[in-house]
């Protein structure tokens, strides 16, 4: 008889234990790290006042606290390339090239698709919740490490004027990111949320003419649109602490 209440205790013991801990791993699904840092490299393309433009090579660093599972808020340095233009007449018919070894800073928020839908159980609304939209603000700074200030073709006008060609070599603009993207979730244990991988594009409105380094005069350039830069990236972002619960389970299913 002791025999056996021996074994009903043992087996209630591990009953009130497993019990405990599926209580746990409900909780902690319901819980996510708030703080994180994350790293992007990105393909650009400028839209500026020449008309070639080059590919180039961006990256950037951005620190990130998340206001709820699907509303980052990220803090981000950016740096990279944009170029443009040529010195020969079939690369610019005015000879005209710049290259801008710029650094932005930018705030921006993004919103996904989760924190507006009820996904819980729901296999395709699983999937498209991690889609998002965002934008922002900040400040670019401009630094030409090439540009061509003088005219190189006679049918232009006289060789090394320089109307047409003026600008700053470098300068701060004022700028708008515009985003949307998809965000994998990587899932820990506890069916948290600690990695996420992040497929984008971003496209930069920036406020002034430092992009290109040129202020186009109107009576020799048609100048009708805001200098811009568009990106297609691919990120990384890992959070580390700061545990916050939400009202819905993240995972979802």
């Amino acid at each position: 008889m002791i025999k056996h209440t021996n074994s009903l205790k043992k087996y209630l013991l591990i009953l009130v234990t497993l019990f405990f801990l599926s209580e746990a791993k409900a909780q902690s699904s319901l819980n996510y790290a708030a703080f994180g840092i994350g790293v992007s490299i990105s393909r650009n393309r400028p839209y500026a006042d020449t008309k070639r433009v080059d590919d180039n090579m961006s990256y950037a660093v951005t620190g990130n606290y998340f206001f709820t599972p699907y509303v980052p808020i990220g803090l981000e340095f950016q740096f990279g390339t944009l170029s443009g233009g040529g010195r020969t007449r079939e690369l610019d018919a005015y000879g005209r090239t710049y290259k801008n070894d710029y650094k932005a800073l930018l705030l921006h928020m993004d919103v996904q698709l989760g924190e507006v839908i009820n996904y819980q159980g729901n296999t395709f609304l699983n999937l498209v919740k991690n889609f998002y939209a965002g934008a922002g603000l900040g400040g670019i700074y401009n630094n030409m490490a090439d540009i061509q200030r003088e005219n190189l073709f006679i049918e232009n006008g006289a060789i090394g004027e320089k109307h047409g060609f003026e600008g700053k070599d470098s300068g701060l603009n004022f700028m708008v990111p515009l985003r949307f993207g998809y965000e994998f979730k990587i899932y820990n244990g506890y069916d948290q949320p600690n990695i996420r991988l992040d497929i984008g594009y971003q496209h930069n409105l920036t406020f002034g003419e430092g992009l290109d380094g040129y202020n186009d005069p109107s009576t020799k350039f048609k100048n009708n649109a805001l200098d811009q830069y568009r990106q297609i990236t691919v990120g990384i972002k890992v959070n580390f602490a700061g545990e916050r619960s939400y009202d819905k389970e993240i995972k979802g299913y």
